[in-house]
């Protein structure tokens, strides 16, 4: 790897220093480039709460992370980690929102898986070294394609038009045997038409969590024709992953002997030795293809339209023990004349998905109009099965037996109309509609094998959403320094796949509705900047968590009639003296569901059911949803050197929706620090240092997990168990990264 890195490193810098001769800024090049997410985006004049941030400063912070940790500063965000370190399977909420709620864009074009609604940066190693920007809209937001922004919008920027030629080439090493090795180069404008750029990254890790290492690489390449009122740009990207499973979570006793203990994998083998597999993998490749058009049609006229293409296939591979034949659908074992009843196993559960689409956007804009016109018609189509490839002691076993499969389509078309115009000299009125209608059809066998019938449970089905999401927000510009807004919104969101194949038969979800209102004050100077937003979102059939399980045994979410979040959130950044800046925010909030009903089953000595206790909640805390969250940057400058202290406070959170002390995360309190130098010499544009140290103060700390309760026959004594996703302590990263 490191030879290759080494060979395209020089020819990239080759064609960098070639194109040199040829390369001019254009403000024209620019503009066209950038209108692909103006349709989407919110701007200074939009009754939007959001946050912007820069290329620049991802990369200062940008060490092998995925991209949940690299946002973690703005308002109401809280991100956690499966393996601790913030390198392979990540999450992240937003004022309590989980993913698989954020609305998340690349160019424009969705990322969120179609099915789950999830997004998953493990696919996408090292993807914000190719981003010049992302914003995150809190609340409804703007309209945007792809899954409902139900309560919060992420959309990512690729690199826009480079004019001149470079060439970079990174490394990074750290605690837990952390490696980072990126290479990036770019012709900057050919004959002042064309540009290409390129990258290639490789990630590996052993992750603090026992075993939960990562090996993971990726690629990005776009290349354009740039005209001066037209641009055609092709983008891809890809990454390819293998992780360990870490998904568990530690167990709250084993927190107290071994932070670190991961039971996945784990067996006992035919001499009685307890050992761990070592193939307990998670492993998954996706490529995205995106063609972007750009074309002006009158000075305040723009035009845009994009196509896109995502593959994706892979597979999680478990040993299991003890599993029954008829489970699988395999011929039982004898011994001795005695047909077995069960054996251990090794199975794969596979995705095969293709994913596409077009969308397209009118802008106009002129002195104070702003409008936009613009959809999206996107089409799913997925494979989910399983095979068994290996089976102890089993009689006349087909290699890859498949065990069940499933076949979906969903589709997703969009279309919305903004307008954002100034009725009076300082007073802007933004309307914002959109009609989105989701037809998901699922078939087949689903992964769920139904103890009475003795055989897979069958999927079937077949549901039409049509969903009216309208906004309404208000701005006035006090003064040049001073603003205010308010907004009102509505969105709707569809059951994921999850919430249909996890429910019992007679069970079915119902789609969600959120109404968000939105007030706001933003001050800014050219030494000082202070915002408060204050939001009050109420829920209708919100999906939650209820502790209820199906015929089968399978935890089940049910909607809750009535739920909302409530809170404020203040932002300021103070130019304190020249060298020296802080910048910070704080959350909080009130998230409730106002009734709730917790079920905990009885269950006897065999570990039947036998009855249940009912418990019923009134304004009960949501789970996953700290009360407060806070963060602050201190950022010192002298000539070339740069430091950073970064802090962040996450409140108390909830794992499900009791409000119990027994199932829950503690707070905590984290603190970063970050060194870096630039070192500039005659023949390359610099040499930079960077030096970062999470967990500077060695915090204790889980930033996630899951927890259920139990009874058992006999005794009224409630049991409370919980899973928790501890994370690394102190721990360090350094890179050298060399540009030309």
């Amino acid at each position: 790897m490191r030879k290759l890195f080494i060979a395209v490193s020089l020819l990239f810098s080759g064609v960098a220093l070639m194109a040199q001769t040829s390369q001019k800024k254009d403000s024209m090049h620019v503009l066209l480039n950038e209108v692909t997410v103006t349709s989407i985006r919110a701007h200074e004049k939009s009754a939007v709460s959001y946050s912007n941030v820069s290329g620049e400063e991802i990369e200062k912070r940008n060490f092998g992370q995925d991209i949940p940790y690299l946002l973690s500063l703005t308002p109401s965000f809280v991100a956690t980690s499966d393996a601790g370190t913030g390198i392979g399977y990540s999450g992240f909420r937003i004022r309590g929102t989980d993913a698989n709620r954020v609305n998340v864009t690349v160019n424009g074009v969705p990322l969120n898986d179609a099915e789950s609604h999830g997004v998953f940066f493990v696919n996408m190693p090292d993807f914000a070294s190719s981003l010049s920007s992302v914003q995150v809209q809190r609340g409804v937001g703007t309209s945007t394609n792809g899954a409902a922004a139900f309560g919060a919008s992420m959309n990512m920027q690729t690199e826009g038009l480079n004019p001149k030629a470079y060439a970079e080439l990174s490394s990074s090493i750290g605690s837990f045997n952390t490696n980072k090795n990126m290479l990036r180069a770019g012709t900057g404008l050919i004959n002042q038409q064309w540009s290409f750029d390129a990258r290639l990254s490789k990630v590996t890790s052993d992750g603090y969590i026992d075993r939960a290492w990562v090996d993971m690489s990726s690629y990005y390449f776009s290349g354009g024709y740039f005209g001066e009122k037209s641009t055609l740009k092709f983008v891809t990207f890809g990454g390819k992953e293998k992780t360990y499973q870490a998904w568990n979570g530690v167990t709250s006793d084993s927190l107290l002997t071994n932070r670190t203990y991961n039971g996945i994998g784990k067996y006992t083998d035919a001499n009685g030795n307890k050992s761990f597999y070592d193939n307990q993998t998670d492993n998954y490749n996706q490529t995205h293809y995106q063609l972007h058009w750009n074309q002006q049609i009158l000075p305040e006229l723009y035009f845009n339209a994009s196509a896109h293409y995502t593959r994706g296939k892979g597979y999680y591979e478990e040993y299991k023990e003890n599993r029954y034949f008829s489970e699988y659908g395999l011929i039982p074992d004898t011994i001795n004349g005695t047909a077995q009843a069960t054996s251990d196993l090794v199975r794969r559960k596979w995705l095969d998905n293709h994913f596409g689409g077009l969308i397209w956007a009118l802008n106009y804009q002129k002195e104070d109009i702003n409008a936009s016109f613009g959809g999206g018609l996107n089409r799913y189509v997925g494979e989910h099965f399983g095979k068994v490839i290996w089976v102890r002691n089993a009689q006349n076993l087909n290699v890859d037996h498949e065990w069940y499969r499933s076949h979906s389509v969903k589709d997703d078309a969009n279309i919305y109309a903004k307008l954002n115009v100034g009725i009076f000299d300082d007073l802007f009125v933004s309307v914002d509609l959109q009609y989105r209608f989701v037809h998901h059809i699922m078939s087949g066998l689903n992964d769920k094998f139904n103890w009475n019938t003795m055989s897979m449970r069958p999927l079937d089905i077949n549901k039409p959403f049509h969903f009216f999401n309208p906004k309404l927000g208000m701005t006035y510009l006090i003064n040049d320094n001073q603003d205010v807004y308010a907004s009102f919104s509505v969105a709707n969101r569809e059951p994921n796949r999850n919430n249909y194949t996890d429910a019992g038969e007679s069970d079915r979800p119902l789609s969600e509705r959120l109404y968000d209102t939105e007030i706001g004050y933003r001050f800014r100077t050219k030494t000082f900047s202070a915002g408060i937003n204050a939001y009050y979102m109420k829920y209708k059939h919100q999906l939650v968590l209820t502790g209820k399980i199906s015929e089968i045994g399978e935890a089940l979410t049910s909607n809750v009639d009535d739920s909302y979040r409530t809170g404020i959130e203040l932002m300021a950044g103070w130019q304190i003296l020249k060298s020296l800046k802080w910048d910070g925010n704080l959350s909080l909030s009130r998230n409730k569901i106002i009734n709730y009903t917790d079920v905990a089953y009885i269950y006897d000595e065999d570990y039947n059911i036998t009855g249940q206790i009912n418990t019923e909640h009134i304004s009960t805390i949501i789970a996953y949803s700290p009360g407060l969250v806070a963060n602050s940057v201190f950022t010192y400058r002298f000539e070339n050197f740069e430091a950073g202290f970064y802090s962040q406070y996450v409140g108390k959170q909830y794992l499900d929706n009791t409000s119990s002390d027994e199932c829950s995360v503690d707070a905590y309190f984290v603190n970063n620090l970050s060194l870096q130098y630039s070192l500039l010499l005659r023949n390359i544009r610099s040499i930079d240092f960077k030096l970062m140290i999470n967990n500077l103060f060695n915090e204790v700390y889980e930033t996630n997990g899951y927890a259920w309760s139990e009874y058992y026959q006999g005794d009224t004594t409630r049991y409370s168990y919980k899973y928790l996703f501890p994370q690394a302590g102190i721990n360090l990263m350094a890179s050298v990264t060399l540009k030309f």
